[in-house]
């Protein structure tokens, strides 16, 4: 399963979305902010507290892949991570 720790309102996880959508990969979306900007307004809390358990960083898009035990920041990491593994 991904997981994928995101902000609707962020172009960042927006690309990382429309690559998840392209390759037909379902995952599970937290919305632990309204904005990719560290420090933004926490609209849930727990999402954001497992996020910073399982990264450490308050950064998004921050991506889980639980089958590889891989996780990821920074969209291009994580779209070039999903095209080698899942194209």
């Amino acid at each position: 399963m991904i997981e994928l720790y995101q902000a609707e309102s962020c172009p960042w996880c927006s690309k990382v979305r429309k690559k998840l959508t392209e390759l037909g990969i379902s995952y599970v979306s937290h919305n632990p902010r309204h904005t990719s900007k560290s420090g933004g307004d926490i609209i849930n809390q727990l999402s954001y507290d497992s996020m910073m358990a399982l990264g450490g960083e308050d950064q998004i898009p921050f991506l889980v892949d639980n089958t590889t035990g891989i996780s990821l920041y920074e969209s291009s990491d994580i779209t070039e991570y999903l095209d080698k593994n899942y194209a």
